[in-house]
């Protein structure tokens, strides 16, 4: 057996070409474009580029992008006080303060300081216990864009068994909630779980995301499993890995993402397709 690939460049292609033809209806309408606030903190290289990336994404689709760029060493107090001038300002759909902060700033008040209506990331609290409500309004972008990929295949994934391998607030915990809501049976695996490969032999679908390359072996995968690999990691060699052994998983699963090109794409795509969905919903109160 070889896995198909789950090639997320071009479902990511197909959500942006979604938003991007829903934003020219809106503008044609007379309705603004959807804009969205990118915060940046310091100049730590792979945040730079995740945020040049975002904002081009921007463009791409019709979105306005608000940047906003503060130095290092900028306080608690008015990295605060900036959230609450984008809060403030009706132009400003969507609100993204890029991850990791310096570590004198505490991530979490800043996080939930933004407004839930304008949480496009899916970080506060109210978003992720709508999520945990089955009620979902804007989803965490990464474990949403898992969704897309795992709809991209056309299986069912009614009472699937599923495994998350990852515990993260950001990935692991949203992705479990987001596999339950689609009908699998869900078990979350985390640094105190034993027999690891007993549960990914038993994974119909898993869903990776630790950051270790090749913490997974691709001889634990279950025949036929469908297997997303969200960590991206970069070798000695200079090569990027995910936490899947790849070679031996694409001969044991049914679908499988590579890295990189599978869930990476997604994360962004997801970003624009929540900032789209923010204007929505606060226009209709």
């Amino acid at each position: 057996m070889t896995a198909q690939l789950i090639d997320g460049k071009a479902v990511a292609a197909t959500v942006q070409a979604r938003v991007r033809t829903a934003v020219e209806t809106r503008v044609a309408a007379g309705k603004r474009a959807p804009a969205l606030a990118t915060v940046l903190v310091g100049a730590d290289p792979a945040s730079e580029i995740y945020v040049r990336n975002k904002r081009r994404s921007c463009e791409a689709v019709g979105l306005r992008s608000v940047p906003r760029h503060f130095e290092a060493d900028v306080s608690q107090a008015e990295l605060m006080a900036e959230i609450d001038r984008l809060n403030a300002d009706e132009g400003i759909d969507g609100i993204l303060v890029q991850l990791p902060l310096p570590k004198h700033i505490d991530s979490t008040p800043v996080i939930e300081r933004i407004r839930p209506d304008k949480d496009v990331d899916g970080f506060h609290p109210y978003n992720l216990g709508r999520l945990a409500q089955r009620q979902p309004v804007l989803r965490p972008c990464t474990p949403y864009g898992v969704i897309e990929l795992l709809n991209s295949t056309g299986v069912d994934l009614h009472g699937k068994r599923a495994l998350v391998v990852g515990a993260s607030n950001h990935v692991g915990r949203p992705m479990g909630l987001e596999l339950l809501l689609a009908g699998c049976t869900t078990t979350i695996a985390h640094r105190f779980t034993r027999e690891l490969d007993q549960e990914v032999a038993r994974a119909e679908v898993l869903v990776v995301a630790v950051g270790k390359p090749g913490f997974v072996h691709g001889d634990w995968i279950r025949p036929g499993a469908i297997v997303i690999d969200i960590g991206i990691n970069r070798l000695a060699n200079g090569k990027l890995a995910g936490d899947v052994g790849f070679e031996l998983a694409r001969q044991r699963a049914g679908w499988i993402t590579p890295v990189p090109g599978g869930v990476g794409p997604m994360t962004v795509a997801m970003l624009m397709q929540n900032t789209l969905e923010a204007a929505q919903l606060r226009e209709r109160g």
